[in-house]
């Protein structure tokens, strides 16, 4: 069903594309919707705002793949009911798995997979040997294996634990890439792992490992991106905000059935949100 105040802007073919446009006008706040007519896909928008949304589908047309489009899929909870058989969803995702996740995304995306996999055919023991934090932090144990100081990151403990991280690395690392730059992500990998790594080391133990503390640096920087420069793109919705912290919170609560490394997910955050405003007062002095 249509609502009443909708009326046709646009008909696309494929239904990943009016998804997409779909959910961005909703974060405009322009009432949107996608109905499958005639082997196509028409996606309505309410009636006073249809020379907007044409508009904004000109530009959106041009370049679907921008990193506003896809947060505002990402920060969308509408979902929309999809064919199994459709021949196009399979290439659709793959399309956008792709076109989301630059070069370095994709590097440690595959990196945490192919370790996990590792661990899981029975050379676990073996690889967190090699990628264990040093038992006992020094100089000269840094310059013998300095891969060390990053390589708990890459290591996970469960399919719950990979999921969740590679995800988010995923969504957060691929729109910071590809509007930030390369650089600039893999600066926050490595500054985050090298915080959340040592800092969870001194409070812990070397016991410990997952890509968390990077991906609560991710948080922390789009959060303040997004606060302090709106105009690059970079958003998290106040729900998901909210979720992480709260999450964060309960690991440092007797609730949580598994140990958590608290001292990590809170510097990988401090560490992110740092990284962000450095980079913002950087750039506003250059421009000024």
């Amino acid at each position: 069903m249509i609502e009443q105040n909708l009326q046709p802007l646009v008909k696309v073919t494929q239904h990943n594309i009016a998804l997409l446009f779909c959910n961005y006008l909703k974060t405009m706040q322009v009432q949107a919707q996608v109905k499958s007519e005639d082997a196509g896909f028409v996606i309505y928008c309410q009636s006073d705002q249809v020379d907007f949304a044409q508009q904004e589908f000109e530009q959106f047309i041009a370049q679907p793949y921008q990193a506003k489009y896809q947060q505002a899929a990402w920060q969308s909870g509408d979902v929309t009911e999809v064919s199994s058989n459709s021949p196009a969803l399979l290439s659709s995702f793959k399309s956008q798995f792709f076109s989301h996740a630059g070069i370095v995304t994709l590097v440690v995306f595959t990196l945490c997979w192919l370790v996990f996999i590792g661990s899981s055919l029975g050379w676990g023991n073996t690889l967190f040997h090699h990628l264990q934090f040093y038992p006992q932090l020094s100089f000269d144990a840094v310059i013998q294996a300095p891969h060390r100081l990053l390589g708990p990151a890459f290591f996970h403990f469960s399919w719950l634990h990979i999921v969740f991280n590679t995800m988010w690395w995923w969504q957060l690392g691929g729109s910071i890439e590809s509007t930030m730059g390369k650089f600039s992500l893999i600066n926050l990998l490595i500054i985050s792992a090298l915080f959340s790594n040592v800092g969870q080391f001194y409070v812990g133990g070397a016991n410990f490992g997952g890509l968390s503390g990077v991906v609560y640096a991710l948080v922390g920087y789009v959060w303040f991106i997004g606060w302090l420069m709106p105009e690059k793109g970079l958003s998290l919705s106040k729900p998901i905000i909210g979720f992480m912290l709260f999450w964060l919170l309960l690991g440092y609560t007797s609730l949580m059935p598994i140990n958590v490394a608290n001292t990590a997910h809170l510097l990988g955050l401090l560490s992110g949100c740092m990284v962000a405003y450095i980079q913002v007062l950087k750039e506003k002095k250059h421009t000024s």
